[in-house]
């Protein structure tokens, strides 16, 4: 009788590679259609306030501050999460939303100017 070999045998080389390339095509994909699910927003600044005043993003999405005033603004969020510095008029700025929360901003300049962007 011929002799049984049940022990486990290593996967082939061919096999690990086709194995390594398939998830790599898979993890690209996935970042692909993160990247390209990423929405830009515009908070327009004019007549000393910020339009819309409240402001509905998600994770990754890009908003963009554009300053059609007469004066340099800026957009300056409480705590720290970020900060646009002077954009002057007819500039504007951007920023990748990139934590949840909610994030009260105001102008540095201007303190009654308020505005709140809400990041899911």
């Amino acid at each position: 009788m011929a002799a049984r070999n049940d022990a486990p045998t290593a996967p082939s080389r061919r096999g690990i590679g086709a194995r390594s390339a398939l998830a790599a095509a898979l993890l690209c994909a996935l970042f692909a259609a993160s990247a390209a699910s990423a929405d830009s927003h515009v908070v327009v600044i004019e007549q000393m306030r910020f339009t819309p005043a409240t402001l509905t993003v998600h994770r990754g999405d890009e908003v963009t501050w554009v300053n059609r005033d007469l004066f340099p603004h800026t957009a300056s969020a409480d705590g720290h999460a970020f900060g646009s510095g002077s954009i002057a008029p007819q500039a504007s700025w951007r920023y990748v939303a990139r934590e949840r929360g909610r994030l009260p901003y105001s102008c540095t300049f201007h303190p009654t100017m308020h505005g709140t962007l809400i990041v899911r």
